[in-house]
């Protein structure tokens, strides 16, 4: 193991092509989008097919990866040993059109899972919204296998979907085996580090990329789907300061929205820090601008630090439950 002096870890984001996407992250992120929609921006990713990269510094070109095979301790510290990977997925997205109505299993349903992954729950923190921005999250009370299967036959899937129209600044938890999707809002989304979807309809569109209409998973999404979850809404922040907005057996989310110094970062674990609005510094051993779009990930032998605003900042940290 080298010996390493740590900094806050800058990591670009890995822009994906998504039918329903748009062109919105170009306001939220500083890095030229690709043409076309792009519809999520992985923020902080351990996958081997998107894998995030430290932008700057001494450790600039190493894959998140590469780092903790290199200092597991020295990155998760107390979380050293019990992740084969780091455990969460970030993400920006860009639901300018409605997603597939979806579902992902639950890591105890491991027949849909292939060896290697994880189940996937998630939650998302709402950034953006407009006059026909819509969340469809679980199910409408009184909904059986048997009614959803026919709502399919008859492609009225809808019928089944409790929805709400959001706000800015909602929280929104997904559980795992809840079906979803989303229209119309740019979203922060944090979830276990997992990329298995199930689409249950993908309302009878094509897609213009290949000319032809992307493949559902129907029997897998129907046997993954918690009929219990139902009728779901935005979470009540806590009273803490700062604030809950998410939190899981997988992931804690608190929100900063400050004008003055504040702390972030926590003793020996890693924090992530997502920068939604405001400009600022991050004062550590080796200072560092933080601005709107930026992604940092503060390692566990960092510890906290300070962040010093320039004028009101809002930054979403992320962390792992103990």
């Amino acid at each position: 193991m080298e010996d390493i002096t740590y900094y806050p870890l800058r990591f670009p984001p890995i822009y994906q092509y998504r039918l329903w996407g748009g062109r919105k992250l170009e306001h939220l992120l500083t890095e030229k989008l690709p043409d076309g929609p792009i519809g999520e921006a992985w923020l902080l990713s351990d996958r081997d097919e998107h894998a995030s990269v430290v932008a700057d510094g001494t450790l600039k070109g190493k894959t998140l990866l590469q780092l903790l095979r290199q200092d597991e301790k020295g990155i998760m510290g107390k979380f050293a040993d019990r992740f084969d990977r780091f455990p969460l997925l970030l993400k920006f997205l860009d639901c300018n059109d409605v997603l597939s109505v979806q579902v992902h299993p639950s890591d105890e349903q491991k027949q849909y899972i292939p060896k290697g992954e994880h189940g996937k729950t998630e939650g998302w923190v709402v950034l953006e919204t407009q006059d026909d921005s819509l969340i469809y999250a679980g199910l409408t009370v009184g909904t059986t296998p048997q009614s959803l299967k026919k709502s399919l036959d008859k492609h009225n899937v809808a019928e089944h979907l409790h929805s709400f129209k959001p706000k800015n600044g909602d929280s929104i938890f997904i559980k795992a085996g809840t079906i979803h999707t989303l229209k119309g809002v740019v979203v922060f989304e944090v979830q276990e580090n997992s990329d298995i979807t199930f689409r249950l309809s993908d309302w009878n569109r094509t897609d213009k990329k290949t000319g032809k209409p992307r493949p559902l998973q129907v029997e897998q999404a129907l046997a993954c789907i918690d009929y219990d979850q139902i009728n779901i809404g935005p979470v009540e922040p806590s009273p803490s300061q700062p604030p809950v907005v998410l939190s899981s057996d997988y992931f804690t989310v608190w929100k900063h929205s400050e004008k003055e110094a504040f702390t972030v970062g926590g003793a020996d674990e890693p924090r992530v820090l997502v920068c939604v609005s405001g400009n600022g510094q991050i004062e550590s051993n080796e200072n560092c601008q933080i601005k709107k779009g930026n992604v940092f990930l503060l390692p566990a032998q960092m510890g906290a630090c300070q962040i010093i605003p320039n004028g009101l900042i809002e930054i979403l940290e992320v962390g792992i439950p103990s």
